[in-house]
């Protein structure tokens, strides 16, 4: 009697395990978007700290004006400069390496994607608990401002975490959508890139500047309010998010 031996199946494995597989592949060196972000941070903080301590020291009648003046630094968004180049660097180095793993431009794009939303979500989260906690010791015990600062005085916890995950968000999805159409059209698509938007930069303060149009434009972002102006980036966000999904689907690595 013989004994028939069933072949086995290979079955691909679930939409989401192949996505979560991509988030994985970004965290084999966890100090990329874990550590070295706030390694950034901490020194950016203790800069901060540093400058407070000799304005105290220097400043006598104005100290209390000049650590005011600390509310317009940007020592809060140094990390994301950063951040802009671990988002070229996802798509130009870790791109081509997952395609020779047999993964899809999609299942690559949407794990991506989750990466970022995940390392902005919870640094956000990170970031907005740092502002309560420098409200609630006076700016560290000497009236320091680092976290609370720019856009997000006056800010509840919650929208806080808003705004700095859409911050994130942004610098996240642009830097990776450039680095899809230099993937995609190499220096020929950068330059027509760079051109255009130089071209709609100048075009739009054109318009501004002949038609008097900048103080309706300054009365439109006062009505916006803070939130309302990143409601607006929100769409900026999701519009740089789907151009680089679909540039991506016929880019074309070349290590």
């Amino acid at each position: 009697m013989t004994t028939v031996t069933a072949t086995p199946v290979l079955t691909p494995p679930p939409a989401f395990a192949r996505i979560w597989n991509i988030v994985r592949l970004h965290m084999v060196n966890r100090q990329t978007y874990l550590g070295i972000p706030w390694i950034i941070t901490v020194a950016a903080w203790a800069v901060s700290m540093a400058i407070s301590i000799v304005i105290i020291n220097v400043a006598g009648d104005s100290t209390d004006k000049a650590l005011a003046g600390m509310t317009n630094s940007w020592a809060v968004l140094s990390p994301l400069w950063y951040m802009c180049a671990v988002a070229v660097l996802a798509i130009s180095q870790s791109f081509p390496f997952a395609l020779g793993f047999g993964v899809t431009r999609r299942d690559f794009y949407l794990g991506t994607s989750l990466m970022f939303l995940l390392a902005s979500v919870g640094n956000a989260l990170a970031y907005a608990t740092l502002v309560e906690i420098e409200r609630l010791t006076n700016g560290w015990g000497i009236g320091a401002v680092m976290f609370d600062a720019l856009y997000f005085q006056d800010q509840p916890w919650i929208a806080n975490v808003f705004l700095f995950s859409i911050t994130q968000l942004g610098i996240l999805f642009v830097g990776a959508c450039i680095a899809t159409i230099y993937m995609r059209w190499r220096i020929t698509g950068m330059l027509v890139f760079w051109l255009g938007i130089a071209a709609i930069v100048v075009g739009l303060a054109a318009i501004f500047t002949f038609t008097y149009s900048w103080p309706a434009v300054g009365a439109w972002f006062v009505a916006q309010g803070t939130l309302g102006v990143f409601g607006w980036v929100t769409v900026l966000v999701a519009l740089a998010a789907f151009t680089g999904f679909f540039v991506l689907r016929r880019a074309t690595p070349k290590n």
